[in-house]
């Protein structure tokens, strides 16, 4: 995943999770449910360690 997917990714979770805490009568227990999923996915996938490029030696003189 790229970085501005995983940065669209984390946004849309953000926004939905702000959605559903900002008008909590007219959500439900699955809407919460599926906003912390989303912020657990979004976050997750960024803990994903990326596999370091080899190291170069210096040039010997």
């Amino acid at each position: 995943m790229t970085p501005e997917e995983q940065i669209a990714k984390m946004t849309k979770a953000i926004n939905q999770a702000i959605k559903v805490l900002s008008d909590s009568f007219a959500s439900t227990p699955g809407d919460y449910a599926r906003a912390v999923q989303a912020l657990k996915e979004s976050l997750s996938s960024q803990a994903t360690p990326k596999p370091k490029p080899p190291e170069t030696q210096p040039p010997e003189s």
